[in-house]
């Protein structure tokens, strides 16, 4: 049975694995602090409420499919247009229940920008969850500047041009993804910034010593409370919560074999739970990662590799000639993994998360960003904060041999 508390909070998350861990994360942490807990997600990637029996769960009907997620900008304008209906019903179900505890107020995920007109139409305060960066966000908020200056569209010759008005960020740095859709992309990144201008204050999964600058530009520009608690997974140092909160099984046995490694040995390399490459991207990432010479714990996500399911693309014996000196799992306890004494070096996407979580561990970054905030987020490693170096310009397995080594042997000598 639910312990009963003061009063609820109604929490939203977008259904994606980047965003559900950070708002999960924040649940818990609310709930430590004497809240009741709902949450309000939707049936595309429905989250198990068996894991979290201290919350109750509301489910809304979005119509989606799994293979809606193969368009992501698709995907959160679908969801943002297709579950204003149902967030209402359910809205209202759950303000009218006289059997629960009053509820304070909503904290959605940024991105589900849908729930703030609905929230204002039942006087229901809004709070606005950020699972990214503040310096990023700096950039979203910058977009309609960007556009009337001339910055947008994006002209391929102007690429390593810099952003006089967002340093240290280039042209190529700004949180794009490709689309034929450009202006489709435009629309939501204002819609999410207007809403979240609109809602009563945000909160950050970051931190003042890390983002101090962007997080004051923010707090001026908006006029609204800022709140950097983050980050997050630290305020449960024995407790893993985003296992709990996981769309793909982790596999466990991986710690086993970190456990058999000198410290600072192994190269931790995982892209995130929504980007996709090559085969032959794949195939040069691999042969980087063997001419190393370093022991490798890579992450290959299902669907990770354009056209294959997993690891077709590997030669015959590939596995079985590195001796063990690789591991190649689906997916896996990243924050264990970080906090691993084996781990010396992440070569990342560099999604929000896996950035927080590799800094929070003092461990050193190969970036390689896809999309989106990933972009603002691998410049702000290699060149604000220099605990990283980018690599650039594609993949070749010499440059990723000469880059591996250069970081784990520059980890040596600082030791």
């Amino acid at each position: 049975m639910k312990e009963t508390k003061g009063c609820r909070l109604l929490l939203i998350p977008l259904p994606l694995q980047g965003h559900i861990n950070p708002m999960l994360q924040l649940a818990q942490i609310l709930y430590s602090n004497g809240f009741s807990i709902t949450i309000i997600h939707t049936s595309f990637n429905s989250l198990n409420p068996s894991n979290y029996p201290h919350f109750n769960f509301c489910c809304i009907k979005d119509g989606l499919s799994e293979s809606s997620a193969s368009n992501l900008l698709n995907l959160v304008v679908e969801l943002n247009i297709r579950c204003v209906k149902p967030f209402k019903e359910c809205l209202g179900k759950l303000l009218c229940d006289v059997s629960e505890e009053p509820i304070a107020c909503l904290i959605s995920d940024a991105m589900c920008y849908f729930t703030q007109d609905v929230a204002t139409s039942f006087k229901l305060p809004r709070l606005v969850l950020r699972t990214g960066g503040a310096s990023s966000f700096v950039a979203f908020a910058a977009f309609p500047y960007l556009r009337e200056n001339g910055y947008f569209p994006i002209q391929e010759s102007k690429l390593e041009d810099g952003v006089k008005e967002l340093p240290p960020l280039r042209v190529k740095d700004l949180p794009m993804i490709n689309t034929k859709e450009p202006e489709k992309y435009y629309e939501l990144i204002c819609n999410f910034v207007n809403k979240t201008k609109a809602s009563l204050g945000v909160i950050w999964n970051t931190f003042e010593d890390l983002e101090s600058l962007p997080l004051s530009t923010l707090s001026q520009q908006f006029s609204i409370p800022m709140f950097p608690i983050g980050p997050f997974h630290k305020y449960f140092p024995t407790n893993n919560t985003s296992s709990s909160s996981s769309l793909i099984p982790q596999d466990q046995n991986c710690i086993s074999w970190l456990n058999k490694h000198k410290p600072k040995s192994v190269v931790y390399v995982s892209f995130g739970s929504v980007a996709s490459i090559t085969e032959a991207e794949f195939l040069e990432i691999a042969w980087g990662l063997v001419n190393s010479n370093y022991p490798f714990l890579w992450v290959v996500r299902p669907g990770l590799i354009g056209g294959h399911e997993w690891l077709g693309p590997l030669p015959n014996g590939f596995m079985e000639n590195l001796e063990g000196r690789g591991y190649i799992v689906k997916w896996a306890p990243q924050q264990e993994i970080l906090a691993h004494q084996a781990v010396g070096l992440f070569w990342t996407h560099n999604g929000w998360n896996s950035t927080l979580e590799s800094i929070c561990e003092g461990v050193p970054m190969i970036c390689m960003p896809c999309f989106t905030d990933q972009k603002v987020n691998a410049r702000y490693v290699s060149h604000v904060w220099r605990i990283g170096l980018q690599l650039e310009n594609g993949m070749e397995r010499g440059k990723i041999e000469r880059t591996i080594r250069k970081m784990m042997e520059d980890d040596i000598e600082r030791e």
